[in-house]
């Protein structure tokens, strides 16, 4: 079917479209089970780091450009599958397109990166077009956001998200709540580059031989969702913000443990230092998604630094370990114009 949107003002012809799309940490489903009827329903944090940058222009033929490495290579080949789609949905396939990758987080590593460039390069097209879509059509067109909402959500808007799952509509979940953490906050990003986290055909496959997520583990999350997590958040009471998330974490890692090992992290050595941490002092500790990024926020970047430098002391840090300290982004994905790269 043929999709039409209303036009808006186009670049110029010889001028290229950049979209830097933010990463996001999944910080844990409130109802993976659908024990109510909707299913999912995410707690996500979009981080000032890990960007996905995609620029996209008009040219003789369509072709692309990426880093290379397979992993840069798969990228662009999803890439350019999305740009058919939606050259396809459009009537555009006579416009060819270049299309740059100029910056990707690590796949499967917990920062929503499929879903992020999905939405950087259906950014990219609606706008050197002139065409005006919602972020929720593009990822309706591109098959993103079946299961969390706050993918894109935090594409559009940046912070702490809450939705509200998914029906069997198709219909992206809807954003229940958006609220931005305390400034001096930080997020220490504990990355094991060894290892993967479940993606496609495996995580569906995961995702269906769990035991089900009874209701009472729901009530439990949701209640540590709205009475710590929230309130925590919006009144910068930091203790009540970790030990929530924390909670949030511990319950919903004990019913994906079976797909990672009967373990609460894909990776033993990010285990040991998060859970070392949870030891040392109050944080909020645990795992984007699948991993096997782990996370640990803190009250202030001095906290961040005394952390690193007390696990480094104690030998916390495996050799195989990155340790990236960052902060919660309070907005969403920026579009800008240049002349062709």
């Amino acid at each position: 079917m043929l999709m039409t949107a209303r036009s808006t003002l186009r670049p110029a012809t010889d001028s290229a479209v950049v979209v830097r799309a933010p990463g996001r940490l999944h910080l844990g489903f409130l109802d993976p089970s659908a024990t109510l009827g909707r299913r999912f329903g995410s707690l996500g944090l979009v981080i000032d780091d890990f960007d996905t940058v995609v620029a996209l222009r008009r040219d003789t033929r369509d072709h692309g450009e990426a880093q290379d490495g397979p992993a840069a290579q798969e990228a662009l080949a999803r890439a350019r599958s999305h740009v058919a789609t939606l050259q396809r949905a459009f009537g555009l396939a006579d416009t060819p397109l270049h299309l740059q990758l100029l910056q990707l987080p690590p796949p499967h590593a917990g920062f929503g990166s499929g879903t992020q460039l999905a939405l950087a390069v259906g950014r990219a097209f609606a706008s050197l077009h002139g065409l005006t879509l919602a972020t929720t059509e593009i990822a309706r067109l591109l098959g993103r956001g079946l299961r969390s909402g706050v993918g894109i959500a935090g594409f559009d808007q940046g912070g702490l998200l809450l939705d509200g799952g998914t029906a069997d509509d198709g219909v992206p979940a809807p954003l229940l709540a958006r609220m931005e953490l305390p400034s001096a906050w930080r997020v220490l990003l504990v990355l094991d580059p060894s290892r993967h986290g479940l993606s496609g055909a495996d995580e569906k496959s995961a995702i269906a031989t769990l035991p089900a997520f009874t209701q009472a583990s729901a009530a439990a999350v949701c209640h540590e969702v709205l009475m710590r997590v929230l309130p925590g958040a919006a009144s910068g009471d930091f203790a009540l913000f970790a030990e929530g998330v924390s909670a949030v974490q511990r319950q919903v890692g004990a019913h994906f443990a079976p797909a990672q090992g009967g373990q609460l992290y894909a990776s033993p050595a990010v285990a040991r230092l998060c859970e070392w941490i949870a030891r040392q002092r109050v944080a909020a500790t645990g795992q984007s998604s699948w991993g096997p990024t782990g996370f640990a926020i803190l009250p202030s970047e001095a906290d961040a630094e005394a952390v690193v430098a007390a696990a480094r002391a104690a030998g916390m840090v495996d050799a195989a370990l990155q340790l990236r300290t960052v902060s919660a982004r309070a907005h969403g994905a920026s579009i800008e114009v240049r002349p062709s790269l």
